[in-house]
């Protein structure tokens, strides 16, 4: 039994430094939220008043288009019929504002008239080659661009404004360089002639046989035949992909029956297939959001606050470590070495969980962390006292530790599921920061059921056992319990 207890202890600050080392060698580290980093805050209103099922289709487009970027706990949501967007720590900010703001309806328009190619090349000005079912070998086309309806220079005119960029009408759209943002050419486009919502999925990959990224991209029951419609009507013609009033590709179709899915080839750079696959998957909003706002919010105010709250919390800590040592004298030790491990293991899961599932830790979190510090050491406190009770009721110590432990452990499941149900529910029906409040609350309390069992109730069995921490004349268990030293009977203690 004895080796029993003594492995546990071992196996937990095992598994608990361990843990904390491989991360520390992987150079893993929590990342921190907005308030405490840095980021960006966007906040957009609908151009007309939705409905609540309208509002939640809408933020679950946009937090697709942010985790499709990889921004680490970003916050999307609903505050007073607007949608807050809030990115912690990106590290291209108008790479992220490009794609979240493109908040219009994804429109698919046939080129009218093309801008001219630059100098030296006969692709046009856009990456994007042929548009076919996949495997399917483009055909070389045959004769000139389409004839383009005006002969003005579309360099010099100015863009179709918002206002009057509605599907039904010809337009004029600018195409941007992905790189600084400027206008480099203009598209003369015709009315819409299908939506967004006709597709269902893309995704960009490297074609392994030319070495070249495409863009795949699959269609809807309704929105195949649609397709296969427009190939027909439209073939060896090109098809502006149009998002927010940029032309963001203009393929050329090279197919007149598609069956339901396609193929976008062209000189694409990984970037650019990933972006476009982005585009076509998460372009289609149910309503167009008008941008109120865009804030960079600086990490200075969120770290003076985190280093005061760490200085306070790292004090009160020690207060209470000393007065535990002070009043439950070797028990004390076991409140010091619990916690330590705990944190080891805490610092370990968090930093796993950053780079794995990118949960980030800002200040609501890091006081959930400090309030649950408070809820380990009552269970330390309720199985001491209850061994004190032992003790003063004339049972020896090597016979009351475990018992005592057995009924305190009872007390303190209790007390641990009452945080648990109270965290669950903060995080099923909260969002923003208490959500975060309520996650590590809650993964700290059932950290603290484990180590009461597997870690604190065998390294006090053990204490209480050995004469040399149950009699020390200053940190003796015995002491901290208010009993007196055993006696020794026939040589045995």
């Amino acid at each position: 039994m004895k080796r029993g207890h003594l492995l546990s202890v071992l196996l937990t600050v095992l598994v608990s430094f361990g843990a904390l080392g491989a991360v520390l060698i992987a150079h893993y580290s929590p990342l921190l939220g907005l308030d405490l980093q840095g980021g960006v805050s966007v906040v957009y209103r609908p151009a007309h008043k939705v409905d609540s099922a309208t509002m939640n289709e809408t933020i679950n487009i946009i937090r697709n288009r942010v985790d499709a970027l990889g921004v680490a706990q970003p916050y999307i949501g609903a505050q007073g019929g607007n949608v807050v967007v809030q990115l912690p720590g990106v590290k291209n900010r108008a790479r992220a504002l490009s794609v979240i703001g493109q908040t219009a309806q994804l429109f698919f328009r046939p080129v009218t008239c093309p801008p001219p190619a630059p100098s030296g090349s006969s692709s046009g000005l856009l990456p994007s080659g042929p548009v076919a079912k996949p495997g399917q070998a483009a055909p070389v086309l045959k004769g000139a661009p389409p004839a383009c309806s005006s002969t003005v220079n579309f360099a010099n005119v100015p863009s179709t404004p918002a206002s009057l960029d509605v599907p039904s009408k010809p337009v004029l759209l600018p195409l941007k360089d992905p790189t600084t943002g400027k206008v480099i050419g203009r598209y003369e486009l015709g009315p819409a002639q299908l939506s967004g919502n006709a597709l269902r999925t893309a995704t960009a990959q490297l074609n392994p046989g030319t070495g070249q990224w495409v863009v795949n991209f699959a269609l809807t029951s309704a929105g195949a035949p649609k397709w296969d419609a427009i190939a027909k009507q439209d073939y060896q013609k090109q098809l502006g992909i149009v998002l927010d009033g940029v032309v963001v590709s203009a393929p050329t179709i090279t197919s007149t029956n598609f069956g339901g899915q396609g193929q976008i080839t062209g000189s694409f750079t990984a970037s650019q297939a990933r972006n476009l696959a982005l585009v076509l998957r998460y372009g289609a909003l149910p309503v167009q959001l008008d941008q109120q706002t865009v804030q960079s919010v600086s990490p200075t105010l969120g770290a003076a606050a985190l280093q005061a709250g760490v200085v306070a919390g790292l004090a009160g800590l020690a207060l209470v470590m000393a007065y535990t040592i002070f009043y439950y004298r070797g028990l004390g030790v076991v409140v010091v070495a619990g916690l330590t491990t705990t944190a080891a293991l805490l610092y370990a899961i968090i930093s796993l969980l950053s780079q794995t599932s990118g949960l980030a830790l800002d200040l609501s979190g890091v006081t959930g962390l400090i309030v649950s510090v408070g809820v380990t050491v009552d269970s330390y406190i309720v199985y001491f006292e209850r061994l004190k009770d032992e003790v003063r009721a004339g049972n020896s110590i090597r016979v009351s530790v475990d018992r005592s432990f057995r009924r305190a452990f009872r007390t303190v499941v209790a007390a641990d599921l009452v945080s648990l149900i109270g965290a669950a529910v903060l995080y099923l029906l909260s969002i923003g920061q208490v959500k975060g409040f309520a996650f590590f609350l809650g993964m700290s309390t059932m950290l603290d059921v484990i180590t009461a069992w597997v870690f604190t109730r065998p390294l006090v069995i053990m204490l209480g056992r050995n004469r040399v921490f149950r009699d020390a004349p200053w940190l003796g268990v015995a002491r901290g319990l208010g009993a007196p030293p055993a006696v020794p009977v026939g040589g045995q203690t």
